[in-house]
């Protein structure tokens, strides 16, 4: 009997299964996951199996002798050719077992407390760690994110993550970090379907890189000079991971920012060294103004075909006549190619500027300044695609200092003296993504980050040291040629010293704001002589 208010309750009636298709549904459920892991496994799995048919064939001795024979091998692949080696053998090893014993162990931790994991009809869900690759400085992490994360969430935490993982420096990339290599040979179309898998588009996976070994401490020698300079790849500076980065130059500016003592000239240096040999056979005409007197690019003068370091009219006149070729060659190229190719009767034009400020905001002429600054907007605007680039070096990265920054498709950033700066040159939100150019120590001269036109995600290199024996080497072997003539037929210009010009009339720095007029009103002695002047004249 129950009455109102009663507690009733209702279970429905259970379905027992039999004990044996319970073992059977166990048995079904453990194999597929077995089947799937070694799916997802090959290697490993194809490991074990050769391990375990060792085994059963010779027992010991056979895994034994195994085990050296892999090993010489694997020594004399990599005296022989160890970036294949690290690539193919001890980089997925590394990071296999970095994945397993450093990154797995404390995964849940990490996520949690740089605020990654989220909250979902209350479990915790973790950004899910996929694989690791290792080479000999860096580990990169393939991380799927969690539904609704985005790579900026990633970002803004990258110190938090380097830290975590016992490291000073990270970044994050929303693309595959490398691009895919170019393939011949026999096998190298089978090579290239695999790195349209590798390389494939994933929108929700982010790349974690993690500076295992700083490769950047130690100082960079020169390059070798190329043969043949490769406009779409100058050897320039050393990447963290040991390869070589190369500056994309052609129909691009460039824009070094650093403070001071902080190795601009390392970066401009290494830039004049990989044209060097397009500078002596005249595919390349370097025109550079050095306004800090010659202090900084006289020893390399032979190379230059025009050179300004004293007067700032000669360096307003260069500018001027670089828009003079540019508005040349615009008129001659409308209508047959977008994009300029050099050639020695056509050659490149770069002008280089160091100092950039002492031009755009130092220079106490105003009109003058004006002037260099209406040259300098042109150039960056339109020179590009003729082939009138310009490569400049600046310390302050204001907008008041350098109003054009953003006509500079091509950014590197040194160490530099604020946070804010670091977006001041690379671009907003260049630091969030791992670009901490306001953190170099002191050892890290020549150390900075590169932005590349349409890529935002910067890329830590040191760039090659160039010493004064270098330079006066350089200069011999590679000169300009004598009959480097102005690309506008201006002959003897180019290798001429440069003009002694008269100062300009300059006002007076204290008296009376007045019209000439007025003074002539108050100053009757000087209307005499005005008088005077005229009559002579007459």
């Amino acid at each position: 009997m129950t009455s109102a208010g009663d507690l009733m309750v209702i279970r429905p009636k259970r379905f027992e299964l039999p004990l044996w298709a319970v073992v059977l549904g166990l048995l079904a459920r453990w194999s597929w996951r077995a089947t799937w892991w070694c799916l997802r496994h090959p290697v490993a799995t194809g490991t074990t199996a050769l391990l375990l048919a060792v085994y059963v064939d010779h027992g010991w001795a056979g895994i034994v002798t195994l085990l050296v024979s892999v090993a010489a091998v694997s020594a004399v692949w990599r005296w022989r050719h160890e970036p294949s080696w690290w690539t193919w053998c001890a980089g997925p090893m590394l990071g296999w077992c970095r994945r397993v014993f450093v990154y797995r162990r404390v995964w849940r931790e990490a996520m949690t407390l740089c605020g990654l994991a989220a909250k979902y009809d209350h479990q915790t869900i973790l950004p899910r760690l996929l694989a690791v690759k290792s080479d000999p400085a860096l580990d990169v992490l393939t991380v799927r994110m969690v539904r609704g994360q985005t790579p900026e969430d990633f970002q803004q935490v990258t110190a938090n993550l380097a830290y975590a993982f016992g490291r000073r420096h990270a970044r994050v990339y929303s693309e595959h970090p490398d691009d895919p290599p170019t393939r011949t040979g026999r096998w190298a179309w089978l090579l290239r379907l695999v790195d349209r898998v590798r390389f494939r588009d994933r929108p929700s996976v982010v790349y974690l890189v993690l500076v295992r070994t700083d490769a950047l401490r130690t100082v960079v020698p020169p390059f070798p000079v190329p043969t043949v300079p490769d406009f779409t790849g100058l050897p320039l500076a050393r990447r963290e991971d040991l390869s070589m980065w190369r500056l994309h130059l052609l129909a691009t500016h460039v824009l070094v920012g650093g403070a001071t003592r902080r190795g601009k000239g390392s970066v401009l240096w290494s830039l004049v060294r990989s044209l060097a040999a397009g500078v002596s056979v005249g595919l390349v005409r370097l025109w550079v103004i050095d306004p800090k007197g010659g202090m900084e690019f006289a020893l390399g003068r032979p190379m230059f075909a025009r050179f300004a370091c004293k007067s700032f009219e000669a360096m307003a006149d260069l500018l001027d006549e670089a828009v003079t070729v540019m508005r040349e060659r615009q008129t001659r190229l409308a209508g047959n190619v977008r994009v300029h190719t050099p050639t020695t009767t056509d050659p490149l034009v770069v002008v280089v500027v160091d100092e950039m400020a002492a031009l755009t905001a130092y220079l106490q002429d105003a009109e003058l300044r004006k002037r260099i600054a209406g040259s300098l907007g042109l150039l960056l605007s339109q020179g590009a695609g003729v082939g009138v680039l310009v490569v400049a070096a600046l310390q302050d990265p204001r907008k008041e200092v350098l109003p054009f920054r953003d006509l500079f498709p091509t950014r590197i950033a040194l160490g530099l003296t604020e946070a804010t700066q670091v977006d001041m040159v690379l671009g907003d939100g260049a630091r969030n993504r791992g670009a901490l150019a306001d953190q170099m120590p002191r050892w890290a001269k020549g150390v900075g980050y590169v932005i590349l036109d349409g890529t935002p995600d910067p890329v830590r290199v040191r760039f090659s040291y160039i010493s004064d024996d270098d330079i006066r080497t350089m200069a011999r072997e590679y000169p300009a040629p004598s009959d480097a003539a102005d690309i506008l037929a201006q002959v003897g210009r180019e290798t001429a010293p440069e003009p002694n010009r008269p100062a300009l009339p300059r006002q007076r720095a204290s008296g009376p704001l007045l019209p000439d007029a007025l003074l002539n009103l108050l100053n009757p002695d000087r209307q005499r002589e005005r008088d005077g002047d005229g009559g002579e004249q007459k």
